[in-house]
């Protein structure tokens, strides 16, 4: 079993085995803030803080019988001692959770992680509700509003799916551009569909130009840079003089929208195809915006 699954057992069994699903967010939340090296990442969703990833692991269980699940509540099926097979820093953290936030209502820990940690509040439904005009107005401080327009590239190699999602989140991004040929990923959260419905989720378009992407069978034996800067010349002789209609059509998303970014797997820009593509689109007409790659 994965480690960090047995983190979310020891955490429903140090609360009798039960945990409503809004606590269970926030108690992790707060948990993972004290790791030195958080298991799970969290965005700003419409009740606060909340991890796609922990929620799939535990939809995981549930499917095993690990779990039981009801519209509300996760519930523990299992005997064994989780708790028991923690690292002990893992130990003290889930102790001092409990001892700390173990008493507090849904409500009071939704109060408190948005007080404490306003950037996860953006989004909430229910901020306006439980948050003072002042501490309101923090939150709002949060929320990012750039006015310039700008085109973005980004990779997700490296990132948990909620550490790339706050990237877009926090530089503005309104529209992600996937230029993958293939949008297929075996990291969770990254395959179209997935993709598509995380970003929609979160108030950001998903839009798909496999046409220029790079064909999985062009990008095998990628080793050294000079093996990318020939694939790359290849690209932007074979492909980028091709497309030049579907790049008019992303430069005319970016002056509809404002902030876009496109999106490939690549961590280093110098080893993606979607650099090449920006540039070329950079210098088509009435282009007059600041590249960015994140």
């Amino acid at each position: 079993m994965f480690y960090r699954r047995k983190i979310l057992l020891a955490l429903l069994q140090l609360f009798d085995n039960e945990l409503e699903k809004i606590r269970f967010q926030k108690l992790l939340f707060l948990i993972t803030q004290r790791q030195q090296k958080p298991d799970y990442d969290f965005v700003p969703y419409k009740y606060g803080c909340y991890s796609y990833s922990a929620n799939a692991d535990l939809t995981a269980m549930v499917k095993k019988g690990i779990l039981s699940e009801t519209k509300s509540h996760f519930i523990c099926n299992e005997n064994t001692d989780y708790f028991k097979t923690l690292k002990e820093p893992d130990k003290k953290l889930l102790l001092e959770a409990k001892k700390t936030y173990g008493q507090m209502s849904s409500t009071a820990l939704m109060r408190y992680t948005y007080i404490k940690y306003p950037f996860w509040a953006i989004n909430s439904v229910t901020v306006k509700s439980i948050l003072s005009v002042d501490e309101l107005h923090v939150v709002n401080k949060s929320l990012p509003n750039s006015k310039k327009t700008a085109l973005f590239t980004i990779g997700y190699e490296g990132n948990s799916l909620e550490a790339y999602l706050n990237r877009l989140i926090q530089n503005d991004i309104k529209v992600l551009v996937d230029v993958r040929n293939k949008p297929l990923s075996m990291k969770y959260g990254f395959s179209k569909s997935q993709l598509k419905r995380y970003c929609e989720s979160l108030d950001i378009q998903y839009l798909h130009f496999p046409e220029v992407g790079i064909q999985s069978e062009k990008r095998q034996a990628l080793n050294t840079q000079a093996d990318y800067d020939k694939l790359f010349v290849d690209y932007r002789h074979s492909n980028l003089t091709q497309t030049i209609t579907s790049q008019k059509e992303i430069l005319n998303i970016l002056k509809t929208k404002k902030r876009i970014a496109l999106t490939c797997f690549e961590a280093e820009p110098s080893r993606c195809h979607r650099t090449h593509l920006a540039d070329a689109i950079s210098k088509l007409p009435d282009f007059n915006f600041q590249l960015i790659h994140l």
